[in-house]
């Protein structure tokens, strides 16, 4: 079973971290009890096979920064199977599951990466499933850079600013590399989104009250009417969050993207995509 988050749901889990938060519960060092409790709520009983032959899990082991951490996955088959959805997995985050990346069709390798919040040491998990509903899974700890928590850490810069600048979508094109098993030329994108991505937990320093969540529900890029994926926010996505992905380049040269938060607000744009060399 894929885990997927409508709003009402990431509403529900952003409040539950909240109070988490707030009464100091679940502040414990990762030990694995924590993913015993998480395996089982989202895959049950479903077998998770040892994935480090597939998937390569890239992330600082000491971040300079808890709430910018850039953790990227990559992964592969080459026995015909594509690559279905790529789930983040932070352990001792007050929302475990920190982003799931469904993934277009015919995709035998994936390459992806983000930043997040990482709000205590933890041990940090990538899930691939695979067309055949296979779950694979790595992980490695992270430990803590010291400093506030990165879940009431408070936005960085000029509210008005933030305001002002929230909606825009930058998109840039970082070249290519080489050829998939499926033999098409694959490039590498960066997707910059401007939005706080507000946790709810974090502390007016001048009204001495919680700003309200505010947080990036969806994330989608198009290639045409084709899909390159959809992503599934939380608050632990950064503040003005960055996506490098790949995709398949093709005949089409419009690339669309749309991301939603939990506040109703939706933001599109269309850029062009240079064409295949």
């Amino acid at each position: 079973m894929r885990p997927s988050f409508d709003v009402t749901i990431a509403r529900r889990l952003a409040l539950g971290a909240l109070t988490l938060c707030l009464t100091g519960q679940g502040a414990v060092a990762a030990d694995g009890r924590a993913w015993s409790e998480i395996r089982a709520s989202i895959y049950g009983a479903k077998p998770i096979a040892d994935g480090r032959a597939i998937i390569t899990l890239e992330a600082p082991t000491r971040p300079e920064d808890m709430r910018v951490v850039p953790i990227g996955v990559r992964a592969g088959f080459s026995d015909g199977r594509s690559i279905k959805a790529v789930t983040v997995i932070i352990d001792e985050n007050p929302t475990p599951v920190v982003a799931v990346f469904n993934m277009g069709p015919d995709r035998p390798t994936v390459s992806i990466k983000s930043n997040f919040r990482v709000d205590r040491q933890s041990d940090l998990r990538a899930v691939v499933e695979a067309s055949d509903g296979q779950l694979y899974m790595v992980s490695q700890l992270i430990k803590f850079a010291g400093g506030q928590s990165s879940c009431s850490a408070p936005p960085m810069g000029d509210p008005a600013e933030i305001a002002a600048n929230m909606g825009k979508i930058q998109l840039a094109q970082l070249g290519s590399k080489a050829p998939s098993p499926a033999s098409s030329a694959v490039a590498v994108a960066k997707l910059e989104l401007n939005h706080p991505n507000h946790t709810g937990m974090a502390m007016d320093q001048q009204t001495l009250l919680y700003t309200p969540m505010k947080m990036i529900s969806e994330i989608s890029v198009r290639l045409g009417e084709a899909l390159v994926f959809t992503a599934s926010g939380s608050i632990a996505l950064s503040q003005n969050p960055m996506v490098e992905f790949d995709f398949v380049r093709s005949t089409v040269h419009d690339m669309t993207v749309t991301f939603k938060d939990t506040d109703g607000g939706s933001w599109e744009r269309t850029f062009a995509i240079g064409p295949q060399s």
